[in-house]
């Protein structure tokens, strides 16, 4: 089984050694407890520090890494998007580089998939501390005020850190070639195939 670690950077020069050295050390523990092969796909955003060079030399380095670079910041998602038409994996997980989404955790998130019956193990977070009390606030109201006026929950603490299974039943389903590799796989995160 092949996983495809999806890392958007935005000027993450100095974070991205950091992030490889954890991402490879769980690799390493994930290919001895799970049979697991990985790549590691950085996304350069336009980033205006050396993180276009520091993704060429970790690529240098250890060809499981691979990057995409943009010629401008188009976004955060635009980089996860253009990360998933790039990933080869059978798994997908989408990671920031700054390390406040943990690699460690990626075990247990493919255990979590492995086990049920999932196509997506999702994050969020429980708990707002160490931020500041006034954006807690506006943080509270805007998913107050955003799910009064929307027939879809938004979940207060949803982050982008969470496992896609690329599933055989949609590479194999005649109506489904091809969106596999595209956003509609993301947009659900509750569905079973």
């Amino acid at each position: 089984m092949l996983i495809s670690l999806i890392v958007p950077c935005y000027n993450e020069e100095e974070a991205m050694p950091l992030f490889y050295q954890e991402a490879a050390r769980v690799a390493a523990q994930m290919e001895k407890s799970h049979g697991a092969e990985f790549e590691i796909i950085f996304v350069d955003d336009g980033s205006k520090d050396g993180t276009l060079r520091v993704a060429r030399e970790l690529h240098d380095a250890d060809p499981r890494v691979r990057y995409v670079s943009f010629s401008r910041n188009f976004g955060k998602e635009a980089g996860i998007y253009a990360g998933l038409k790039a990933a080869k994996g059978d798994y997908v997980a989408t990671l920031d580089a700054d390390l406040q989404d943990p690699p460690a955790l990626l075990p247990d998130m493919l255990d979590a998939l492995l086990t049920g019956d999932y196509d997506c193990a999702a994050t969020r977070r429980t708990t707002r501390e160490g931020e500041p009390p006034v954006r807690s606030w506006f943080a509270r109201m805007f998913y107050r005020i955003i799910n009064k006026m929307s027939d879809t929950e938004i979940v207060d603490g949803a982050r982008d850190f969470r496992y896609i299974t690329v599933s055989n039943k949609i590479r194999t389903n005649p109506l489904c070639i091809g969106i596999y590799r595209s956003k509609a796989v993301c947009e659900p995160f509750v569905t079973k195939l």
